[in-house]
């Protein structure tokens, strides 16, 4: 079959500015050179920027160069009074080229569709994970600092801003709260680059508790830059200088913040509104504080509304026409004609036998998918059957829940993963090993050696089993080959393949029939933390602490999308069951959507005040679920891009989300010890999508999500980290006992 096409991954690189120069040398043209080039890459950000900087304003670039007063525009007073050298505005013509090259990845994505491509390799990751260079140029990054007001003043800036917004009507004080977080990073940070140490220290202090507390851990990290030689290597100052922080504000409120702004002559705070924050203003009423509390939190603040407007082909794929035997029929199955695309076992195959193609659905050759192979459809008639004696769930009929406890596992569960048939489980350790144990009275054997196997008779009709090495039968197998705790483990639809992901920066590809090492992808330069199989085989994801995500297939040892945009660890991601997107989840508190036909992100969901740790997709793909450190499991209409519920009681961090197969009900489990059961129709009927609704992001959340809780169930000291539904909607639980 096709594989998806390689795309080289598109690397801009910023017009040389030359060895650094005397004012003399950097004449006009340089700027006005510049200006342009900024205009042609359609980066108007930068331009922007570079623009204010050098006091030309007014779109007419062409009057500037001709004008004789263009002459001084280098060497113009800065801000504040202080000389503009060319040297410092140098670097800031860099500052902005690599901001908008390197980090903000938003910034130039959601100006125009068309530049997406390019902003979704991110500094220093490049094509199949060719390192050009690790950070943007942090000097150049930093140097936008520099301008900088009288520091005895911050604090009174600061807190005249407070007293504004604490006066203000409490329609307004909810919106322009948002302000206090973002405002008060840059100023301390802009302290501390200007080394005015002890103000800073004094800043910091005075208003660090009245920060959001959810933003405690980042102020951690804060906290610890006093010096300015910090700042250099900090990824979360970096993130937080390269990356706008987005503000969702009604025009109203923003009227009134620029007003009040302008009157005091407020300079300072107005300079940081402009150059780093991205305040994407809506038309009609502002928003109540549980209605921002429920969507704010992430890094980088809220997403844009630009960001969850393309159109996403959630609907699922036809299922293939089968004639499915009776029970009393013979079971080969070997009659079927044609070789439709394959379909996830997972979906609810009583719904197949509908001809009628989901409107929502994507073209079904979209992206290549493997054919079926006679196994492959054999196990679909066994899965259609299977549904057939499914149980019917609902808040009257609640799943049984069958537990598997690791005992004694002192070389510390990282990871597990059950077979769609719930025929073996893979649990991944902290000791680099992988170790499958088959949960059925049927043990696990290997295929026999090259010798033994050239003497079978190839036409007898029980070849498969005569191939297989009684002699090796066991319960367990385990895998060597990683050399560091295996994170994230997952299995192929067709149970022939493993995959297992580790510390060691691989992605290794194992046999189940051999029970060897196949493959090792290396494509991620840190630690892996998840991997995941397409629904079709053959794809599969990984993300890591290098902050992106890689799309492969088994048969290529580089990747085919490198999906980069996060400003953290990609922590978790999951393949939508028509495969034609992946969902990932970041320690920078977001979840992203990736179109894996063009690498392009297509949602951002803001919400967690944590890491996302988990994620799980309903089986009709119209939905999302998402767990985090929070506790907090959030529900995400994906075709307008909204959240449509908030799932509050758990109270650690939320490891494992599944569907059952019909997606009545939804399974939590956390490392408090507890699955929760929620009752996932009530959760998504009637639901406010209208179009107000969509163009604004204003939701309305129950107050209280414990009438859609139908059960909990407590273990007596095992943290849940995976769970799995039968064919049948058993539900299976895992977990490793832990003695504390």
């Amino acid at each position: 079959m096709a594989a998806l096409p390689e795309e080289p991954a598109e690397v801009v690189v910023p017009a040389a500015a030359g060895p650094a120069a005397s004012p003399a040398a950097l004449d006009r043209q340089t700027l006005v050179a510049v200006l342009q080039f900024l205009r042609r890459s359609n980066l108007r950000e930068s331009e922007e920027i570079l623009r204010r900087e050098a006091r030309l304003l007014g779109d007419d670039l062409g009057a500037a160069a001709l004008s004789p007063a263009g002459a001084g525009l280098l060497a113009g007073p800065g801000s504040d009074g202080e000389p503009a050298g060319g040297e410092a505005l140098l670097s800031r013509v860099t500052a902005a080229t690599a901001i908008a090259i390197g980090g903000s990845v938003a910034t130039v994505a959601s100006s125009s569709p068309g530049v997406a491509a390019v902003a979704a390799v991110p500094p220093g990751k490049v094509g199949g994970g060719v390192v050009v260079e690790d950070q943007p140029d942090v000097s150049a990054v930093l140097s936008a600092y520099n301008q900088q007001g009288d520091p005895t003043l911050y604090e009174e800036y600061y807190s005249g801003l407070k007293h504004f917004i604490e006066c203000s009507l409490d329609c307004h004080r909810a919106e322009l709260s948002q302000l206090f977080y973002p405002l008060f990073v840059h100023m301390y940070l802009e302290l501390v680059y200007n080394q005015h140490e002890s103000e800073a220290k004094s800043f910091f202090e005075r208003f660090h508790g009245d920060q959001e507390c959810y933003y405690q851990d980042d102020l951690r990290v804060l906290s610890s830059l006093t010096k300015k030689e910090h700042m250099k290597g900090n990824e979360t100052m970096l993130d937080f200088r390269t990356s706008k922080f987005v503000l969702r504000i009604s025009r109203d409120s923003y009227q009134l913040l620029k007003r009040h702004l302008q009157e005091k002559q407020n300079n300072q705070i107005w300079n940081i509104v402009q150059e780093h924050l991205y305040i994407d203003i809506f038309d009609g009423m502002p928003r109540s504080k549980q209605q921002i509390d429920a969507m704010v939190g992430s890094l980088a603040g809220e997403a844009k509304r630009e960001a969850n407007k393309a159109k996403v082909f959630f609907g699922l794929l036809k299922e293939p026409e089968f004639d499915v035997p009776l029970d009393d029929e013979d079971e080969e199955g070997e009659n079927e004609e044609g070789k439709p695309k394959k379909k996830k076992p997972k979906k609810d195959s009583v719904g197949s036998k509908s001809k009628k193609q989901d409107p929502n659905a994507p073209p079904q050759n979209r992206i290549p998918l493997p054919e079926l192979k006679d196994s492959d459809k054999l196990d679909k008639v066994m899965n259609m059957k299977e549904a057939a004696r499914r149980v019917r769930l609902g808040p009257e009929c609640l799943p049984s829940i069958c537990f598997y406890t690791f005992l004694n596992a002192y070389q510390g569960l990282t990871a597990v993963d059950i077979t769609d048939d719930s025929s073996m489980i893979v649990g991944g350790f902290a000791d680099s090993t992988v170790r499958v144990w088959s949960v059925t009275p049927r043990k696990l054997r290997s295929v026999k050696t090259a010798a033994d196997l050239s003497l079978i008779d190839k036409e007898s009709d029980d070849v498969l089993e005569r191939i297989m090495d009684e002699k090796t039968a066991s319960e367990l197998k385990i895998l060597y080959g990683h050399s560091g705790p295996v994170y994230g483990t997952s299995f192929s639809p067709d149970r022939n393949y493993l995959l297992s992901c580790s510390e060691d920066g691989t992605v290794r590809l194992w046999s189940l029939q051999t029970f060897t090492c196949l493959v090792g992808y290396k494509g991620h330069n840190y630690p892996v933390w998840d991997t995941q199989f397409s629904p079709y085989g053959y794809y599969f994801v990984s993300g890591g602490h290098d902050r992106v995500a890689r799309l492969w297939a088994t048969d290529h040892y580089q990747p085919l999308r490198i999906f980069a945009g996060h400003l953290a660890d990609v922590t978790c991601t999951r393949f939508h069951p028509n495969s034609n997107y992946i969902a990932t989840g970041s320690a920078d508190r977001t979840i992203r959507l990736w179109d894996v036909l063009n690498g392009n992100c297509v949602r951002i969901f803001t919400g967690h005040k944590g890491p996302i740790h988990s994620l799980a997709f309903s089986p009709n793909g119209r939905f999302l679920a998402t767990g985090a450190t929070d506790g907090r499991v959030l529900l995400w209409d994906i075709g307008h891009g909204l959240m449509v519920g908030e799932l509050k009681g758990h109270t650690d961090t939320v490891y494992a989300l599944r569907f059952s197969r019909d997606g009545e009900i939804l399974a939590s489990g956390s490392m408090d010890n507890t699955v929760r059961l929620w009752d996932a129709v009530k959760a998504f009927e009637d639901l406010e999508t209208d179009d107000f609704t969509t163009a604004t992001g204003h939701i309305n959340l129950p107050e209280n999500s414990q009438d859609l809780l139908l059960g909990t169930y407590m273990t007596k000291s095992t943290p849940v980290v995976h769970l799995h539904f039968t064919r049948r909607n058993l539900l299976l639980a895992a977990g490793a006992y832990s003695s504390q």
